[in-house]
């Protein structure tokens, strides 16, 4: 069993950065596939970027590609999302997501994350 907690969600202002935080409990944390996944109200939970087991190769929705940035510490059990330029739309709960399957394939979908976090909520405003 994986236990996921994340932390730095928040309100900020259009424009302006957050950094989201996701911490593992699990010992083999380096094998997992990490991901970060949003919910906003009355929407379905969308893929927003998933950082392969040593970092070295990440991944990006169309919405977070030169915005967001991904990154893990193995040694710490811990993925970040560094969240830049951020705007109104981007207000949703963001979900730490891990992979025990193997390989570099349908990082985007929600079925292949077989642990999850509780969320941390960010607000954006206008």
């Amino acid at each position: 069993q994986v236990q996921l907690v994340e932390s730095g969600g928040g309100l900020v202002q259009a424009g302006g950065s957050l950094r989201l935080s996701c911490a593992a409990s699990a010992r083999t944390f380096s094998s997992y596939i990490m991901a970060w996944f949003r919910q906003a109200p009355g929407k379905e939970r969308e893929f927003v970027a998933a950082i392969a087991w040593r970092g070295g190769t990440t991944y990006y929705a169309d919405s977070a590609k030169g915005r967001f940035t991904i990154s893990r510490d193995n040694a710490k059990n811990t993925v970040y999302l560094q969240m830049n330029s951020l705007k109104p739309e981007d207000t949703a709960v963001y979900y730490c997501a891990a992979s025990t399957i193997t390989g570099w394939i349908r990082v985007p979908e929600r079925g292949r994350y077989d642990y999850w976090g509780q969320g941390t909520q960010v607000a954006i405003s206008s």
